[in-house]
């Protein structure tokens, strides 16, 4: 059997790569493009950098993004978690197909709708737009994405582990935070950062349900590139990249040290006896 790629799958997927990955790096090498005009090339130069730590509405929204990825990426995450445990352990209860349509419906909602809906929402609530109701959206969208990384973690997980927990007279509660929780971590993480992700990068929910004071990031960026793409862009969007780009990396790193960890124990565990 011949093994590694074939020339049609090594263009193809070099051609994919060069679609997906030749705008950002355009992007970056732009951000340091000394010219005012973003098309013509004028030299290398850092000082777009410096006229961003000056643009206070950038930075108010880059905070404000930070925020709102952060607080909905970890309700989302807890609310995630529990939804694919429920639909995991407690196998067909009753309403479990509405439930699970319930859960995973947000997946294929268009996002227009579901800011669109998430505005009447608030509106027939009286309740002022700003940052919580941006947050409390992203956490209605995003709990599905952690739902399904970590409901695809518990379907593989081995049981006997709990079960020999408990036989040893560790309670449910117990079991979950020392065995459970640690073994299913690499996936929680996992889903941590896709909400995060999906936050940090959503415009159109975010349109519908902000208000006053609460612009977020992308709505800034898209409302300056309306009026013409300054360099400014170019810096803020290349900075976003290596702090997603660092984060990313990290997570891997913890996650795979964190296996690594929980293979090194089982074996030990089996090796005792």
């Amino acid at each position: 059997m011949r093994k590694g790629l074939s020339n049609f799958n090594l263009v193809s997927l070099t051609l994919g790569f060069a679609f997906l990955y030749i705008p950002i790096v355009l992007l970056v090498i732009y951000s340091f493009n000394a010219s005012r005009l973003v098309t013509v090339w004028g030299g290398w130069s850092t000082k777009w950098y410096g006229e961003l730590l000056n643009n206070q509405q950038l930075l108010d929204a880059a905070w404000i993004t930070a925020r709102v990825a952060f607080i909905s990426a970890t309700f989302a995450t807890v609310l995630g978690t529990m939804a694919a445990i429920a639909l995991v352990r407690h196998g067909r209860f009753r309403g479990r197909t509405l439930f699970s349509g319930l859960v995973y419906a947000p997946l294929v909602m268009p996002e227009i709708i579901t800011g669109f809906s998430m505005l009447l929402l608030f509106v027939a609530m009286g309740v002022s737009r700003g940052f919580w109701t941006v947050t409390i959206a992203h956490i209605t969208f995003a709990m599905c994405y952690v739902a399904i990384v970590v409901q695809s973690r518990l379907l593989s997980f081995d049981h006997s582990l709990e079960e020999a927990a408990q036989d040893l007279g560790a309670t449910p509660t117990k079991t979950f935070f020392v065995i459970t929780l640690p073994i299913i971590a690499p996936a929680v993480i996992s889903g941590w950062m896709l909400a995060f992700t999906l936050s940090l990068d959503d415009l159109v929910i975010a349109s519908f349900t902000t208000g006053p004071g609460a612009t977020t990031l992308p709505m800034r960026i898209y409302s300056s590139v309306r009026l013409g793409v300054t360099p400014e862009i170019n810096a803020v969007c290349t900075i976003l990249i290596g702090i997603v780009t660092c984060v990313v990396i990290g997570v891997s790193i913890a996650a795979k040290r964190a296996e690594n960890e929980r293979v090194r124990a089982e074996r030990m565990a089996i090796a005792n006896g």
